[in-house]
């Protein structure tokens, strides 16, 4: 650990206080964002607030970018380094479902509070807490929430906005408002698609076997099931959500399986898919309907040594709260740092239930801790303590 690294561990309990006093300002902000809907792709509204929100502090470059991200930069004394600090503003939930939020004395409900609309107040807010602390950065604080980060957007703002901005990037953080103790340094490698079945309309349905989509898309999943998964490299296959039919006693001739591929190695991510797209290609033939593979994301295995001074001062600062870290890799938009060689973490705000239902649920007393965290962790970038020595 960087010897300056005890003087910003000191300051934990000061800056536990002070942030604690805005956290009105916080959890106002968290109820207006999440009440706007931001399914991916659909997140406008947000990012016009996000913006707004920015915009009442003394930042520069206010806008967003030619994909959609909302942006500000908060100069620093020097200027001559760029911290990245990003929030994904998308959720999963389509305009159609009530974003209506209930706040209790202990708690915040309601669909995507936690992922992410807790990340995106923390952005909108952080100004605040800098403010409050009267603590100024040498270095410039790019402020991001992103867009087209779930699903089919596969992290496609973080991607545009490393892939062309006329920032050089020095370390960056990604906020996630679940879970407290979450910390990502490293990316798994994986591989998101979905399988279709359709029946055509001329479809024989005397043929041997015939039982429609569903009993289709059972049968890939049966086959699937049966490929040899190895223990090294860690290695899984999830079955995320599978669609079909409408009504008791009508045969569908759609259906839809959305699957996703875990692995630490690439290689292995490649064969199971090569193998999916056989087993596709072979219920296509037997059955008589098309049956297509599609693939819609993928991330590279890459990240941080555990000895990294960033992954290392990440670690600390949860410790001295009186967090235990838990380590594990990300498919966010930490990959995307990730490929561009950029030092970052994922890190979480506080403690969450029903993620990604319409209940989702946060715990307000924890946000201070998350806060107090966020904060030592940029300091200690800013400071210089997280860069990896030269050889």
């Amino acid at each position: 650990m960087h010897p300056g690294m005890k003087e910003i561990l000191e300051l934990l309990p000061l800056i536990q206080e002070k942030t604690r006093v805005a956290n009105e300002i916080l959890l106002s902000n968290l109820i207006m964002i999440s009440e706007i809907p931001a399914p991916t792709f659909q997140e406008e509204k947000r990012t016009e607030f996000l913006l707004w929100r920015l915009s009442e502090h003394n930042l520069i470059n206010c806008s967003t970018d030619e994909i959609g991200n909302a942006l500000a930069i908060l100069p620093g004394t020097e200027g001559t380094r760029n911290i990245l600090i990003t929030a994904h503003v998308d959720t999963p939930f389509p305009e159609s479902v009530d974003h209506t939020i209930n706040v209790l004395p202990g708690t915040v409900t309601g669909p995507g509070v936690g992922d992410n609309g807790l990340g995106v107040a923390a952005l909108a807010t952080l100004p605040v807490y800098l403010e409050h602390l009267g603590f100024q950065l040498s270095s410039n604080l790019i402020l991001m929430g992103s867009v087209k980060s779930l699903g089919k957007g596969n992290i496609a703002g973080m991607r545009f906005f490393l892939d062309h901005t006329n920032y050089p990037i020095h370390a960056g953080i990604c906020i996630e408002g679940v879970r407290l103790g979450r910390l990502s340094y490293s990316s798994i490698g994986m591989l998101r698609g979905e399988i279709a079945n359709r029946v055509p309309e001329e479809y024989d349905w005397s043929r041997f076997g015939a039982g429609g989509a569903i009993v289709n898309i059972n049968e890939v999943i049966n086959r699937i099931l049966e490929i040899p998964i190895p223990r090294r490299p860690r290695t899984s296959i999830i079955f995320g959500s599978i669609e079909g039919g409408s009504s008791f006693n009508v045969i569908p001739t759609t259906a839809t399986l959305r699957l996703e591929i875990r692995s630490e190695s690439d290689e292995m991510v490649e064969r199971l898919k090569e193998e999916i797209q056989n087993i596709a290609a072979e219920v296509s033939s037997q059955t008589g309907t098309e049956v297509e593979f599609r693939e819609y994301a993928r991330r590279r295995p890459g990240g941080l040594r555990f000895s990294h001074p960033l992954a290392e001062n990440a670690r600390t600062i949860l410790e001295s709260l009186g967090t235990i870290p838990r380590i594990s890799p990300s498919t966010s938009e930490l990959s995307a740092f990730i490929d561009h060689k950029i030092p970052a973490v994922t890190i979480g705000l506080t403690h969450g239930e029903n993620l990604n239902e319409v209940n989702e649920t946060i715990e307000i007393e924890p946000i201070t801790q998350g806060i107090a965290q966020l904060i030592a962790l940029i300091l200690a970038i800013d400071r210089g303590y997280c860069d990896e020595a030269q050889p």
